[in-house]
């Protein structure tokens, strides 16, 4: 499926406010006319294929401000984001999104009024697995600079993300000796079963069936945010000799 016809099929909430207006308000006004009705009230139910695609669409607008960051745009970042759509929708949509993502690149993107849209109607899940990709956007390159750490924690704060589990996301893609204790939240100096403790609330907060109404691709995804934490847990269980 073409990405223009995932849009004009079914994008759900996504359509409305800046989201919306940054897709194109020609486009947005088009879809809320197809039945005379508003399709983007917040007391509507979405169905899975809306919140999914309405996810994408967060996706598409956040990553050009994590891209822009640094003030260049890699192409191991363009690629990041289209091998995801790709795995979504396949090749065709990848090239579409492509295109979309580039002309959103040349656009101010408003990262608190976005943020505020997307908090309102996404779980607070699929929120931080929104954070973990774009995430995994900044360091597509090999590395993660100062600029793209303070829009992602930006990006976090408009989302409402706690400040701990961003920087447990950001922690996951870093090498560094105390890597593991941030994934799990914790100071280094913490008890044995601070970190039993704080292993089993992380390992409930994001499993994978947290966000399977987003489809397997994005649940599949979560599995390997989740196996970070799992990996953070058993060096500091094998450090510490903990059973």
């Amino acid at each position: 499926m073409g990405i223009s016809k995932w849009i004009s099929g079914a994008i759900g909430w996504a359509v409305a406010g800046p989201l919306g207006g940054l897709l194109g308000y020609a486009l947005a006004s088009l879809l809320e006319k197809q039945d005379g009705t508003s399709k983007h009230k917040e007391y509507r139910e979405y169905s899975h294929v809306e919140e999914r695609n309405s996810f994408l669409v967060s996706l598409l607008v956040l990553s050009s401000s994590v891209m822009k960051a640094d003030g260049k745009v890699m192409q191991s970042e363009l690629s990041y984001v289209k091998a995801f759509i790709v795995k979504n929708f396949g090749p065709d949509a990848g090239a579409e999104a492509t295109r979309y993502l580039r002309e959103l690149l040349k656009k101010e993107i408003n990262i608190s009024e976005v943020g505020t849209q997307i908090k309102r109607h996404m779980a607070y899940e699929a929120r931080v697995q929104l954070l973990h990709y774009l995430a995994g956007i900044a360091s597509a390159d090999g590395s993660v600079t100062f600029s793209e750490i303070n829009v992602i924690k930006s990006i976090a704060t408009a989302l409402d993300v706690s400040p701990a589990d961003s920087q447990s996301i950001l922690a996951m893609f870093d090498n560094g000796t105390g890597a593991a204790y941030k994934i799990l939240e914790l100071p280094e100096d913490a008890s044995d079963d601070e970190v039993k403790k704080a292993y089993r609330r992380l390992a409930v907060m994001h499993h994978p069936d947290k966000v399977s109404h987003l489809g397997p691709d994005i649940q599949k995804a979560a599995e390997e945010k989740f196996k970070k934490i799992t990996e953070a847990y058993d060096k500091i269980r094998k450090d510490r000799g903990i059973n």
